[in-house]
């Protein structure tokens, strides 16, 4: 089972969770098997190790795992998707006298050609055991790719393409929802909606209640702060929005908030090395790096980790739809939960988009 993390949220005036964890591929395992255990997404494990064979690494490979994270702008309320990050975030109301937290779990996104709205939504429902009627845009979009013999009604199950679990934003036709194709997580694969590892849908799901918050950003470039200095995260850009793909160009827009005197509230002066920006952004680079003189380089960093042993077996066959796997480890104790918001009613229900203005769902190669 993916092991998503519980943060709190940092009070020193960072905006830096998690740490990069390295490890020995040892046998058996792909990226994908390793990726999936640690919570982060195909696009996530795959950037972090672009000389690493996705399907057979070697047994002595070094396996870096990007596990640490650069928050999104503020603010930290409710859920916040950055949809090039390929990410949601999900701050937890805050308890008395305990400190604030943050849960995070990778997500797919829209497929080339496809969107999910940007703006500011809320929870507006949530549904367990959904069966699933397909958009009528999308069984064309099949016929044009020359099928013709396809299912139009998926019954709730492990084979539905909503997964088992879904959570309905306000946006028409837009979910949070399980996957019947969980290695699918981390890329491009829906028509709108976000998925998520069928065991993070079991995990956020009981914390979820309608009228939350949720704010759909697109960020391919984040600037944090880490120990007192800048560091910068990229991402592959979604061109599908109406903004420059550039990095150079986002990394500069990323970075104004923090340089411009007018803007900048913090209260400090950031001394920013302008050769290290453009080296870190010349290409998509997820692991947070300083842009600091003198901060520590990508290989400075991953030299300075211990290096662990990977101790778990590969997935087997029944990980591969929407059922989630045996629990090894997780977030969501009795406190939590006992002090988690009011869930709305978990409704089985039909969810029909055949007459959606935005047509949207399913997990499709």
């Amino acid at each position: 089972m993916a092991s998503a993390e519980l943060f709190n949220l940092p009070v020193d005036g960072s905006t830096v969770v998690g740490h990069i964890r390295v490890v020995v591929a040892g046998t058996d395992n792909t990226l994908l098997d390793i990726a999936r255990r640690s919570d982060v997404g195909y696009h996530e494990i795959t950037e972090a190790n672009p000389e690493v064979d996705v399907w057979t690494p070697d047994a002595h490979d070094k396996i870096v795992i990007p596990t640490q994270y650069i928050l999104p702008p503020k603010p930290w309320r409710g859920v916040v998707i950055n949809v090039s990050q390929r990410r949601l975030f999900y701050f937890l109301p805050v308890e008395k006298d305990k400190p604030a937290q943050v849960v995070t779990f990778p997500i797919s996104i829209a497929r080339e050609g496809w969107s999910t709205p940007l703006g500011e939504t809320k929870i507006i429902g949530k549904y367990k055991d959904p069966g699933w009627f397909m958009p009528k845009s999308i069984q064309a979009e099949r016929r044009q790719e020359g099928e013709t013999d396809f299912p139009t009604y998926f019954p709730p199950g492990p084979d539905n393409p909503m997964g088992m679990l879904a959570i309905q934003l306000g946006f028409s036709g837009i979910f949070i929802h399980g996957t019947n194709r969980p290695w699918g997580v981390g890329m491009r694969t829906s028509h709108g909606c976000l998925h998520l590892y069928p065991e993070d849908a079991a995990m956020v799901f009981p914390l979820i209640s309608a009228g939350i918050p949720v704010r759909v950003i697109d960020e391919p470039v984040l600037v944090g702060i880490r120990a007192g200095q800048l560091v910068v995260a990229s991402y592959e850009p979604v061109m599908e929005y109406d903004k420059t793909t550039n990095l150079s160009t986002r990394t500069m827009m990323a970075l104004s908030p923090w340089l411009d005197e007018q803007i900048n509230t913090t209260g400090h002066s950031y001394q920013v090395d302008w050769n290290r920006v453009q080296n870190i952004t010349e290409t998509v680079n997820v692991v947070p790096l300083s842009i600091a003189p003198g901060g520590a380089t990508y290989k400075e960093l991953i030299a300075g980790i211990p290096v662990e042993p990977y101790r778990h077996l590969p997935y087997g066959k029944e990980a591969n739809d929407a059922t989630a796997p045996p629990p090894t480890q997780t977030i969501v104790t009795a406190t939590s939960l006992s002090s988690a918001p009011a869930a709305v009613p978990e409704t089985k229900t039909n969810i029909d988009h055949t007459s959606d203005t935005i047509d949207v769902e399913s997990v499709w190669d």
